[in-house]
């Protein structure tokens, strides 16, 4: 039977992704959603979902945007490396642009680039300084929502740049661990809070 399109998006997402105990080391529970990316139907549910995204208004943003609707958010930037495949994919859906913030080392260019701590380790993220124009309204898009170390180191980057962060949109939301909290005031929407 399929249920892509009956289920509500969030018991979809449940049903398919498969949590993977002891990943990327002992104690933490990976919850792999490419299983998800995988099922066209599921995938294309969670696109339009996340391309809905409600969004923040900012006085200090400015609609850059030259398509025809006014999707509330100018370009999508997705966080290395699954928000690469969930930011493109919104970006077409809403006729807007993507930017990749990528790992320390990617990026050929003049870049910012902000330290962040995540459930299990430090890392780098960076951004070419060219890619975010002051007073675009941008959505940040994620897999998954955990501490939110990554995703504030996200948010950082464009923000230095003058970016507006209208929103956050991310699958999957771990509540237990506190990053909804620490991305505030920022507007957070997740498909599925687990």
């Amino acid at each position: 039977m399929d249920t892509a399109g009956e289920l509500p998006l969030d018991e979809l997402i449940a049903s398919i992704a498969v949590d993977v105990p002891d990943f990327p080391e002992p104690g933490v529970v990976f919850r792999d959603l490419t299983p998800v990316f995988a099922d066209p139907r599921a995938f294309r549910r969670v696109v339009d979902a996340l391309a809905q995204t409600p969004v923040q208004e900012d006085p200090r943003a400015a609609a850059l945007a030259e398509g025809a609707g006014d999707v509330g958010f100018d370009v999508v930037v997705g966080v290395e490396a699954r928000g690469f495949l969930l930011a493109a994919a919104v970006a077409l859906d809403a006729g807007t642009g993507v930017v990749p913030v990528r790992k320390a080392g990617k990026l050929p260019r003049q870049r910012v680039s902000a330290d962040y701590v995540l459930e299990y380790g430090t890392a780098t993220l960076e951004l070419h300084t060219d890619s975010i124009r002051p007073g675009q309204r941008v959505l940040v898009a994620d897999d998954v929502l955990a501490t939110g170390g990554t995703l504030e180191a996200a948010i950082s980057l464009v923000e230095q740049l003058g970016g507006v962060v209208t929103a956050v949109s991310v699958v999957v939301e771990l509540p237990v661990l506190g990053g909804r909290e620490r991305l505030r005031p920022h507007t957070v929407h997740a498909l599925w809070t687990t």
